[in-house]
């Protein structure tokens, strides 16, 4: 089996990298055997480049890529394949596939709200509205796939409501997220985390919740989730064998 290449966003924040690697440790007791690599873009090492150089010094010539990101936007457009061509033109004997990203799953919507359970949320509070708050993106698409979250789980739940609140980029942010939903009646407010590890942005987030609603239950990331586990190596064996797909609404 080639190696899984793990490449997540990067933090300074030390949590982050753990939280990594945590991850990745759930990833290898589920498949025993498959080598199993964490690679980074940005502010956290080793690099992606870095590692599939290790690789092909090492005499494997074929790796997946498997960015650890929850959807398709800037990173994953263009970050990923950029660094991965480079690599590709420094190492010509290295084959490399990249895998599609994590998001949209079912799984991982599940994993979110088992997080706010962990929170003291309870699923069937019909006066909860939930803010589904993630980093955000000036690539619109992947903004309107987090609201199409955020509302396939109120209607599951039957919550008050529940918006999409990002951390950067487009609006709306969560203190704005939380006014709409008290609007609409919610006489609780949660937060559920769209992030795969803690770092400034989910920090940033909990600080807006906190200052908007000091009540409201604030969920941690997904973090070393075993759904998140489980869609990695499917996104691995999908990026391994192109025409066995799955596809998920």
């Amino acid at each position: 089996m080639p190696p899984l290449v793990a490449v997540a966003h990067g933090s300074r924040d030390p949590r982050s990298a753990a939280t990594v690697a945590a991850l990745l440790d759930v990833v290898r007791v589920r498949r025993p055997g498959l080598e199993v690599r964490a690679a980074f873009l940005d502010l956290s090492a080793p690099r992606l480049g870095d590692v599939l150089g290790a690789l092909h010094g090492q005499g494997h010539r074929a790796a997946v890529v498997v960015p650890l990101l929850l959807g398709s936007a800037f990173h994953a457009r263009v970050d990923v394949p950029a660094l991965v061509d480079e690599a590709l033109h420094r190492f010509p004997r290295l084959s490399v596939a990249v895998a599609g990203v994590l998001g949209p799953d079912p799984r991982l919507e599940s994993a979110a709200v088992d997080r706010l359970l962990a929170a003291g949320v309870r699923p069937d509070d019909h006066d909860l509205g939930v803010v589904l708050a993630a980093a955000g993106s000036s690539h619109a698409p992947a903004n309107a796939a987090v609201a199409t979250v955020a509302r396939r789980l109120a209607a599951r739940y039957g919550w008050a409501g529940a918006l999409a609140a990002f951390a950067g980029g487009a609006g709306p942010d969560v203190p704005t997220a939380i006014a709409r939903l008290r609007a609409r009646g919610a006489r609780r407010i949660a937060v559920a985390s769209w992030f795969v590890a803690p770092g400034l942005l989910p920090d940033r987030v909990t600080a807006k919740a906190r200052g908007a609603d000091p009540t409201a239950a604030v969920a941690a990331p997904l973090g070393p989730a075993p759904a998140l586990a489980e869609v990695v190596l499917d996104r691995y064996t999908a990026a391994r064998n192109p025409m066995d797909v799955r596809l998920y609404a």
